[in-house]
Parts: C-alpha cells; sequence; structure tokens
C-alpha cells in the first residue's frame, strides 16, 4: 500500500507539471495577408521558452503559468506589444504587423553603444533592408550605398576603386582612396584597419544573399563609435539564427553594356542544430564579362560566409567566418572634347569603352630582385583575398551589468595587375619615344601588332625636337597618329590585422552607461612598380613591340616582344608598416522624462604609424639587365639602395559627441546633435609624399565639427526623416600627382592644408496612400564652400623654382552636388510587384577651380518581381534603363601625368578644343533572377 501510495503521488505531481508547461500557436502576417516566417518573439524580454516553427505558426512550448507582456517584431514591420495570460492550455493567437514605412521602429546597432530604435536615436541613421537590397543590382558596394539619402557615391569604375562621402566631408577621398572618412564595416567591426593609394576596405567586401541588411549612419556618433572614420558608417549585416531549417538559392544572369554576360550563383541556409546551437553559412560566385568592352573576363570569384551561435540565459557565443577570394578590375577614363558639352572624343564611346591594356603574359624584371621575375597580365585586374574568422559574445553579468566583445583576426592581400591612365600621345610628341628610357631613339620607328607581328607602321621621328612633324614612310597609319600614355600598374598589398572591441554596459533607472575599449593591429606592406607599356590609341586596343631601324645600324628594340618598355622604370615604391590603434570610450544615455533622454559620449584615440620606405635609384649596369646595349627597355629599372627612410608618429586626440531625443508622440520625435570627431592621416601620407626624402614630419589631423538638427514621424501611411546639418572640414593636407616631361620623373607635389564648409538638408520620406502602392523620396540639398585653399601648382617640372601657389577661397568643393535624389514608385498586386527609381544628380564642380563642370544627369532603374509559388520567384532588373551618359568623375588633360587641379579657367579659354578625360556611369545592365527559398 505504501508503494502506491508513492506511485499515486508522482502520477499526481506529474500530471500537474505536465499541465503547467502550456503552449502558444501563433500566427504572424502583413497587411497583405502574407505569413511572415522570420519574426522575433519574446516574453517578458526573456526566454521562458523553446520556439519552432510549422504549418505557418510559430509554437511555443514549456510556458509557466502566468500573465505576460509577448512582444513581436519583424525588419520592415512596426513593432508589436500584447499582454496576454495563459493558464493550463494551448493558445491561439493571430497578429497582424502593420508596415514601418521607414524602418523607424526597427533596431539599430551602428553608431550606437547599445541597440535602440531608430526613432529613438538621436542620429541621423538610414537601413536598407533584405528586401530592399534585393532590388539592386549587383555593380558593387557604391551602388549600394548610393540608395542611402546625403551619400554622394562614386561607382564608375565599377565594384572597386569607388568614392564615398557625407556631407562635403570629402577633401581627401581622391579617387585612389575614396573611403578615406568614413568605415565599410562588416557585423560591426571594419573590413579593413588600413587605408592608402589603391588599397580601400572595398576591395574586400563583395555583398550576397548572406548579407541581411545595411545600417547607415552619416556624422554624428561615428566620430565615437568607430574607428578613425568621422564622416560615417556603412555596417552590413549577416543572417541572424533560423528557428527552422532554411535558406536560399539565388541563380541571375544577364547583359551590360554591348551584351557583355553576366552569371553568378548565391546560397544562404541557416538551421537550429539542438541545445540552443544555430548554424547560418553561405556566399556566391560569379562570371561577368563587364559593363564595357575589354577583350577579357573583368570579374570572376566569390566568396564564402558562416557563423555558428549559442544562445543560453545570459546571452550568446558566436564564432563567424569569410572566406574571399576574388578577381575584378576597374575601369579608366574616357576622351571628351567641348567643355561646356562634353562629347566622346576619338571614335570612343561613353557608353563601351574601357580604353585598357588587352589581355597579355609579361615577365618584367621585379625591381626588389633583379634575379627575380614578376608575371603580368591585365586580364588578372586585381586579386583580392582575404580570410577572416571572429568571435562576438555578449553575456549578462548579473546586477544589470552586461559585456559585449568582438574580436576578429584576419589575413589580406590586394595584387594589381592592371593599367594606370590611358592618355592621348601624339607621335609628335617625343614623350612617345623618351619615355622608353632609351638614350636617344631618334630615326625610324617601327609599329608592330605583338598578336599577329605584321608592321602597322614606320615613321621618321628625325625633326620631332626641332618642332618638326613625324612623317610616315609606308602606308601603314597608327589610329589618331597617336600612343597611349599607360603604364602597367604592379601592387603587392598585403595585411595581417587584428581589430576589437569591447563593451562593458551598466543600466540604471534612467541611465545606460556604456563604456569600453578598442584595439587594432596590423602589419603591412605595398609593394608598386610601373612599366612604360606601347598600346594603340583606339576603342579596342592594340599591344604594340616597337623598334629602332635606322639605315645601317643595328636594331635597338624600344620594347620587348609584349610592347613592355622601360621596365620598372615609372613607378617604384616598396613600404611597410605597423599600425597600432587603442582607443577607449565612455557613453552615458541618460533618460530624463519618458519621451526626453540625453546621450553624451567620449572617445580617445591614439593612433601610432611605424614603418619605413625604400630608397630607390635606376639600375646602371651597361647594357641594362641583359647586358645588351640594343635591347633598351631594360636599362632604367628602379632598385632599392639599401637606404631606408623611417617613419614613427603617434597622433592623440579626443573626440566628442552630444545628443538630445525629444519624443513629442509615440511616432513622432526631434533630435538635436553636436560632434567634434578628428580625422588621423592614412599610410598614403608617409607612402606618397616622401618619395627618396627623409619623413621628417607627421601628418597633421584633421578637424571636423558637425551640427544636426533633426526631425523623425511615423505616421499610419507616411513616414520622414529629415536632417539640417552643418559640417566644417579643417586642415586638410593636399597634394597632386605630376609628371616630368623633362626627366620622366613621377612626383607628388608639396602638401598644402585647406578647410572647407558645409551646410545641408538631407531627407528620405515614403507615401503609401494605398497598401499596395508606395512614393519613396529622399536625397539632400546643400552649399559646400572652401573655406580656406590652396594648390600648388608645379608647372610640370619637379624644379621648384617656376613653381607658384594658387588660392581658391570661396569656391565651390568639387564632386559634391548642390542637389542630388532618389525618387521611386514601388506597386504590388497579388503575386507581382515592381518598381521605377529616378535617380538624379546635380551639376559638379569638377576641381577646386571650378573651371570645369560636370553637367546633371539622370538614371532610371526598372524591376518587376513574379512569385510563382510560395517558395519560387523570379524577377527582372534593369538599371540604367535608358542608358543614360552621365560623367562621374574628371581626370584632367588628356596628357600622361595630367591632374584634375591642372584646370583653370585660364586653361579652358586658351584651349577650347583640347581634349580631356572623363569617367562615365556604367551603361544599361539588365539581370534576371531566379529565387528559391527553402
Amino acid at each position: 500500500m505504501k508503494s502506491n501510495f508513492i506511485l499515486f503521488l508522482i502520477a499526481i505531481f506529474y500530471s500537474f507539471n505536465l499541465s503547467a508547461q502550456n503552449q502558444i500557436l501563433i500566427t504572424v502576417k502583413n497587411n497583405k495577408d502574407d505569413v511572415l516566417k522570420d519574426a522575433s518573439i519574446s516574453l517578458n524580454s526573456s526566454n521562458y521558452f523553446t520556439i519552432s516553427y510549422s504549418e505557418n505558426s510559430y509554437h511555443l512550448k514549456n510556458i509557466p503559468n502566468g500573465n505576460f507582456q509577448i512582444s513581436i517584431s519583424h525588419l520592415g514591420y512596426k513593432t508589436l506589444t500584447d499582454s496576454i495570460k495563459i493558464q493550463n492550455q494551448t493558445l491561439k493567437l493571430f497578429y497582424t504587423l502593420e508596415d514601418d514605412l521607414l524602418n523607424l521602429e526597427t533596431i539599430v546597432v551602428t553608431g550606437n553603444f547599445d541597440s535602440r530604435n531608430k526613432l529613438e536615436s538621436s542620429n541621423s541613421i538610414s537601413n536598407l533592408n533584405e528586401n530592399d537590397l534585393s532590388k539592386i543590382p549587383v555593380r558593387g558596394t557604391a551602388q549600394i550605398i548610393q540608395n542611402i539619402p546625403g551619400i554622394f557615391t562614386d561607382a564608375s569604375a565599377g565594384e572597386v576603386f569607388t568614392r564615398v562621402y557625407t556631407r562635403g566631408i570629402s577633401a581627401s577621398a581622391e579617387d585612389d582612396m575614396g573611403w578615406y572618412y568614413v568605415a565599410l564595416q562588416e557585423d560591426g567591426l571594419p573590413i579593413s584597419l588600413v587605408q592608402h593609394s589603391y588599397y580601400a576596405p572595398d576591395l574586400f567586401y563583395r555583398n550576397d544573399i548572406t548579407t541581411t541588411k545595411l545600417e547607415a549612419i552619416r556624422g554624428g556618433n561615428a566620430s565615437i563609435t568607430s574607428m578613425n572614420a568621422p564622416g560615417g558608417i556603412f555596417n552590413f549585416i549577416s543572417n541572424k539564427k533560423r528557428n527552422v531549417l532554411g535558406g536560399e538559392i539565388q541563380l541571375q544572369t544577364g547583359t551590360q553594356g554591348n551584351n557583355n554576360m553576366f552569371y553568378r550563383a548565391d546560397a544562404s541556409i541557416g538551421s537550429p542544430l539542438g541545445n540552443n546551437w544555430y548554424i547560418n553559412a553561405g556566399g556566391h560566385y560569379r562570371h561577368d564579362d563587364g559593363a564595357r568592352n575589354t577583350n577579357f573576363t573583368f570579374s570572376k570569384g566569390g566568396q564564402f560566409k558562416f557563423n555558428v551561435l549559442k544562445e543560453n540565459s545570459r546571452g550568446y557565443f558566436k564564432f563567424y567566418g569569410k572566406l574571399l577570394n576574388d578577381n575584378t578590375n576597374r575601369y579608366t577614363g574616357v576622351s571628351a572634347v567641348n567643355w561646356n558639352n562634353p562629347q566622346p572624343a576619338f571614335g570612343q564611346s561613353f557608353k563601351s569603352t574601357a580604353l585598357m591594356m588587352p589581355e597579355f603574359n609579361a615577365s618584367i624584371p621585379d625591381g626588389r630582385n633583379l634575379l627575380s621575375l614578376d608575371h603580368f597580365n591585365p586580364a588578372k585586374g586585381i586579386h583580392a583575398q582575404d580570410y577572416a574568422f571572429g568571435i562576438d559574445l555578449s553575456q549578462k553579468l548579473g546586477n544589470n551589468w552586461t559585456i559585449k566583445n568582438n574580436i576578429k583576426v584576419s589575413t589580406k592581400s590586394a595584387n594589381w595587375q592592371t593599367s594606370i591612365s590611358n592618355a592621348f600621345v601624339s607621335l609628335n610628341n617625343p614623350l612617345a619615344y623618351f619615355i622608353t628610357g632609351a638614350q636617344f631613339p631618334i630615326g625610324q620607328i617601327v609599329f608592330k601588332d605583338t598578336q599577329s607581328g605584321i608592321e602597322l607602321a614606320r615613321i621618321d621621328n628625325s625633326g620631332i625636337l626641332a618642332g618638326e612633324s613625324f612623317q610616315y614612310l609606308t602606308d601603314g597609319r597608327l589610329p589618331n597618329d597617336a600612343i597611349m600614355g599607360t603604364s602597367t600598374w604592379l601592387k603587392d598589398n598585403e595585411a595581417d590585422e587584428l581589430i576589437q572591441q569591447l563593451i562593458l554596459k551598466k543600466q540604471f533607472e534612467n541611465h545606460i552607461l556604456n563604456f569600453g575599449f578598442a584595439t587594432g593591429l596590423s602589419n603591412t606592406s605595398v609593394f608598386t612598380q610601373g612599366s612604360f607599356a606601347f598600346v594603340t590609341y583606339e576603342n579596342n586596343p592594340r599591344m604594340l613591340s616597337v623598334t629602332l631601324e635606322n639605315p645601317n645600324e643595328p636594331i635597338t628594340y624600344l620594347s620587348d616582344q609584349n610592347g613592355v618598355s622601360n621596365y620598372g622604370g615609372l613607378f617604384f615604391g616598396n613600404s611597410r608598416a605597423h599600425i597600432t590603434q587603442l582607443a577607449s570610450f565612455a557613453n552615458d544615455n541618460w533618460l530624463l522624462t519618458n519621451n526626453l533622454n540625453l546621450d553624451l559620449g567620449v572617445r580617445f584615440e591614439s593612433i601610432t604609424h611605424k614603418g619605413s620606405n625604400d630608397r630607390y635609384a635606376p639600375f646602371t649596369q651597361n647594357g641594362g639587365l641583359d647586358s645588351n646595349p640594343y635591347t633598351d627597355y631594360d636599362n632604367g629599372v628602379l632598385t632599392p639602395t639599401g637606404e631606408k627612410d623611417l617613419f614613427n608618429f603617434t597622433y592623440n586626440y579626443i573626440s566628442y559627441s552630444g545628443g538630445v531625443n525629444y519624443k513629442t508622440s509615440k511616432q513622432t520625435a526631434l533630435f538635436l546633435r553636436f560632434s567634434k570627431g578628428n580625422k588621423a592621416p592614412e599610410l598614403n601620407y608617409y607612402f606618397n609624399n616622401f618619395s627618396n626624402t627623409p619623413i621628417n614630419r607627421k601628418g597633421e589631423i584633421q578637424k571636423i565639427n558637425q551640427l544636426e538638427l533633426g526631425l523623425k514621424s511615423s505616421l499610419t501611411n507616411f513616414s520622414i526623416a529629415g536632417t539640417l546639418f552643418y559640417s566644417q572640414l579643417n586642415k586638410i593636407g593636399a597634394s597632386n600627382f605630376e609628371f616630368d616631361e623633362t626627366t620622366n620623373a613621377v612626383f607628388y607635389t608639396p602638401m598644402q592644408f585647406n578647410s572647407s564648409k558645409t551646410i545641408g538638408l538631407e531627407w528620405e520620406s515614403i507615401y503609401s496612400p494605398l497598401k499596395n502602392l508606395k512614393f519613396l523620396f529622399n536625397g539632400i540639398l546643400q552649399n559646400p564652400k572652401t573655406k580656406t585653399w590652396t594648390i600648388y601648382n608645379a608647372n610640370g617640372t619637379a624644379d621648384t623654382e617656376d613653381d607658384s601657389i594658387t588660392n581658391y577661397s570661396g569656391n565651390t568643393l568639387p564632386y559634391n552636388p548642390t542637389v542630388m535624389f532618389n525618387l521611386s514608385t514601388e506597386y504590388e498586386f497579388k503575386n507581382m510587384s515592381s518598381f521605377v527609381k529616378w535617380q538624379f544628380m546635380g551639376e559638379r564642380e569638377a576641381n577646386v577651380a571650378n573651371a570645369f563642370q560636370l553637367p546633371a544627369y539622370s538614371i532610371f532603374d526598372f524591376g518587376m518581381t513574379y512569385k510563382i509559388s510560395n517558395n519560387i520567384s523570379t524577377s527582372l532588373l534593369i538599371t540604367n534603363l535608358f542608358n543614360s551618359e552621365g560623367l562621374a568623375n574628371f581626370y584632367g588633360a588628356n596628357s600622361f601625368g595630367a591632374s584634375a587641379n591642372g584646370i583653370t579657367k585660364d586653361y579652358i579659354e586658351g584651349n577650347p578644343d583640347v581634349s580631356f578625360i572623363v569617367v562615365p556611369v556604367l551603361p544599361r545592365g539588365t539581370f534576371l533572377k531566379l529565387n528559391y527559398k527553402i
């Protein structure tokens, strides 16, 4: 009887325990009656339960009896909260989430030390969700970012070598360092710690379907939440955990320009692994013939990303990684005439001409070790590799303390094998012959096609030094009576990096206090070598082998069999650096009232640059490397002398920012913020400005002051966010790249220090008069001006005797439009959705002299998606629908070594008919996608 009684008690206890383990079935839909599968659900902000998903419902199990506050959120929709009571039952709930038109209730982490929604943040923040990203053609990072209001982007060169900046903070963001003031991040940490010429973070980022959203902050808290990037942060966030097995496969094909083919495959998958473990993995591979005409594949390669997540009652632990192995290239300029209304010159096309060296294989002596050869092929373009692994953890420590740490190690390399410059060099110009490094190449010059060996032209340049024109000796002609002023551009960049950020958070009744420190360590090296190359000046350039064949004299070879001349004699740079970047920071978010909060932050940063540049001189052995006096192409290789110019400088600065946010209602908030930021020099300061000279002074820390006043409002069918801003940039170092035709030397002019100021209004808005129809409008109005500005004029020679300084204070800042906007409409009907977008880029000054203006242009994009089934959809995307011929960039006069700042109003008046170099926007691209969701 005693045994039976004990069994009876156990049975009663067991049945009571079972009855207390309730469950909830929740169906979540949007206002179009579509089931939302990836919602985040919480009960009293705690994990009382396990969750799964099946049959269009979320299953919450193991819930104790009681009263709960349930919260349901989903990207792109307003967060819904509800009070529920459960008592020994299975509860079935049905919810419809309202559209959050500007994602103002979306939780953001970028530019904030703690997560908060955009409406409550006193920063100018925008984001693109997964749906937004799916409507943007995969033409590179800058193409995506141009959809963020107030951001100037130049994606005319292709996927890389792009320019991105905000609010007139642009002066040092040159073509070869276009991300100077802003941070490109991936999951909260910078892509790279290092920037210098031809080495920017966009080399190591490729967007694909493993990315769930982009968060962007302009100015503001970027000064205190990012590493040396006060202009803004662009943070691409990878896929989060999946509560059930799921994923996506995406296949794309299309054409660009003159029917150049494009192929791409993306895939991602995620799943719970049991016991609160989750995994995500995916990536892409692509093959792209390019938007312009080249005789080689423009881009190919891809990446693989993953993350493994473990959750517990106090937080999470995540291990993540990325393996990028990718080849791409970048477009150079196109010739134009007519300063008032630029038109293509020399038979070129703004839509299809690439004007780049064709594919060939050459072996060029390595200036660092003359017994070694560098294999060069311009078809390889830029080979970027990035192998990165990191750990991200967040844990509650008790007593309202939380610790969060994100640490990443990576090894990166970027090998450039492409061309630099594509200027017109007339056969009447002595430069066409003397740039070869030959002593006196006067007489009969013979040009042959390197592929066929056929003689294309034979000329006599005997009178050229007396100002007389060259003479053709046979019927053969070179196109446009010219060659291309170009160089092989070989760069080897490597970097091993560690980046880490630790944050401790303490939550009081009315305060959220965050403090911590960030660390960045990088060992980097760069080798640069340039050789002249003989190339025809025409739409589809050909390589030329060139000889001097005077009667009764031995043949002198001005180029090798591939057309390469002056081996390693145009450029040489061999540098290395160790960067140590340390920062400590503190931020207090003080809730003064239920609707008013004060946000104060300060950051101390210390950056040390330690490294060296090799000094160099021409190799002087008689007859050159091969001891043959008749092979002139190897007579001037630049090699290290053994001397090194050392640098070891530390930059310390304090940045601070304060903001106040006032919610006038649940849907509307105002904010005011002042920020004082700093920008320490990048490594190009040492690598570029001290060629064969001692590095006897440190660079200047640029100062950035910004004031912002913003409004955010999220109503039922209309949302708007606008920011009135003032920004001032001081101590801007400026130097020009120049070429001395008398010595064939390349040099940088002495540094000038300048300042600028910009006032403007940026906005984004959405209006949805019907549930299936939306109108989106974002953009910027601004007045960007130089405050004090001088340019150093070297007058075309390295000799300083004839140099001068020109003052351009008060002029309009170059490349910053006074007006720029995106206007689009989106319509959905049953299984069909479509959009049309108009991007308008206003007129921009092409240089600080304000001598030439790049005309305004418009680009239209179109997209349509058809949902075949719940799992399968197909999309058509067309970018630059009408094949507009906008001009994005300007490189100056059409001569080798020219720069944009060399063009003045006097020059244009005196040379109204000369050609110049511009970079057009990319031509039309048509892409067809097929998506399968698991």
